[in-house]
């Protein structure tokens, strides 16, 4: 029997702004705390108690925020004192619009939470409300400074890769994406937003069994390795199944099985494969991915209630309790078959591409360019319209930040040149 969660508590505290709507459950001083990282998944539909337990107890008693664009307080009183893990406090702050990315109020709470959870709605609110702004700036310093927890259902899953479907044009079926992989409602984007660096080479999604959604995650994983060189892997997730991932990289996979058919998707390009760009991947042609049927290799995983299924993310081949399949698209038409554990090293695909890697923000910009990255940066270049170098820097750091306001507005191409390689991107001054 599935469990439902009720969206009405009795609230000690609702704090309205023109902006932003907040509701507050718990202690009003702060608590400073030690968060343990990690990261959770969930495939929408009703949240999964031990999931939310696991995420509740990486946040180690700190206050938590919920973040969204839509709905109201449905998260305060389940994640406060329904799951029996104590936290200092529980805020949702509902964001009425992007202007509410420069409330100093909003800032200071994620400034100060030991964990962030996005509620589910729609993944580009998130995105355009929050995407080059002090927002997404303040969680990735508390991901990557404070090691804060943090996680997301439905459209919160979806933005927690660092390729994510934006659904800026609205939601896309797996025969429409098929069908043409660059259909205007196929939106994959790359642009900086939320930075987990397990997840950097990485798409999520989720419903993934209402609707059947596998054939648009291929066809998002063919876009990417066809447009930008990147064997872009995934993980999905069924409505009422959790991926929670520790710090160390092992994904735990949360579920009701047997009770129920809940699972988790790892899918990767085939490395087994010497060519795995998809055969035929144009504009208004059928998708062909295919190789025999064996584009690509998935982990299959069946959630529990302990979480005892799992996948090592930092190997992405060593797996217990799931089984290993092969997906493919021949000609818009999708098909899987049960295979055998992949015979190679996947995790060597990261590097086909340095630009998994790399972080290039904000872009669009008329002030500063930011650019991080988990390698040495030897040089920066910007180069204007006609080649020219028009910018450079020799940082010697994994980090720089370059002054673009004596730039005149346009398209530059940004090279980056570091230890393990270089890639170029495009950059926008306006």
């Amino acid at each position: 029997m599935r469990k439902f969660l009720l969206c009405a508590f009795l609230l000690p505290f609702v704090a309205k702004a023109q902006t932003y709507t907040s509701y507050f459950t718990g202690n009003t001083n702060d608590t400073i705390a030690s968060p343990q990282g990690g990261i959770c998944l969930m495939g929408g539909a009703t949240e999964n108690d031990e999931a939310m337990k696991w995420f509740l107890q990486k946040a180690n008693g700190g206050d938590i925020l919920v973040l969204r664009a839509s709905g109201s307080d449905g998260y305060n009183a389940y994640l406060y004192s329904q799951l029996g893990v104590p936290v200092n406090s529980v805020e949702t702050i509902v964001c009425n619009s992007v202007a509410a990315s420069t409330e100093t109020y909003l800032q200071d709470k994620i400034a100060k939470a030991e964990g962030i959870w996005f509620a589910g709605g729609d993944q580009w609110n998130y995105i355009s409300y929050w995407r080059n702004t002090k927002i997404d700036s303040l969680i990735n310093v508390a991901i990557l400074s404070r090691n804060i927890v943090i996680g997301g259902t439905s459209a919160g899953m979806a933005i927690m890769g660092k390729y994510y479907f934006s659904a800026q044009n609205g939601s896309v079926t797996s025969a429409t994406a098929m069908m043409n992989p660059y259909d205007n409602l196929v939106q994959v984007s790359n642009q900086t937003f939320l930075k987990n660096n397990i997840l950097n080479n990485t798409i999520t999604d989720t419903h993934f069994d209402n609707p059947d959604r596998k054939g648009r995650i291929m066809t998002f994983i063919a876009r990417a390795l066809k447009d930008n060189n990147v064997p872009l892997k995934g993980i999905a997730c069924d409505e009422y199944t959790s991926v929670c991932i520790e710090p160390n990289g092992i994904a735990k996979v949360y579920g009701d099985f047997p009770t129920e058919d809940d699972n988790a998707y790892f899918i990767q390009p085939n490395c087994e494969l010497a060519n795995f760009v998809p055969e035929t991947c144009i504009a208004n042609s059928s998708l062909t991915f295919n190789y025999n049927g064996k584009a690509v290799k998935v982990y299959k995983v069946k959630g529990t209630s302990t979480g005892a299924n799992t996948f090592n993310l930092q190997d992405w081949k060593t797996g217990s309790g799931g089984a290993w399949e092969t997906w493919s698209v021949n000609s818009g038409v999708f098909a899987e078959a049960s295979s055998v554990v992949i015979n190679c090293s996947p995790a060597s695909l990261a590097n086909h591409s340095i630009e998994n890697s790399i972080w290039v923000y904000p872009n669009p910009s008329s002030t500063f360019i930011n650019i991080e990255t988990d390698q040495l940066i030897e040089s920066v270049s910007i180069l204007n319209s006609i080649g020219q170098i028009v910018l450079r820097r020799k940082p010697s750091d994994f980090k720089t930040k370059l002054d673009i306001r004596n730039l005149q507005r346009g398209i530059y191409q940004v090279k980056i040149v570091t230890n393990a390689g270089s890639m170029q991107q495009a950059i926008t001054v306006n």
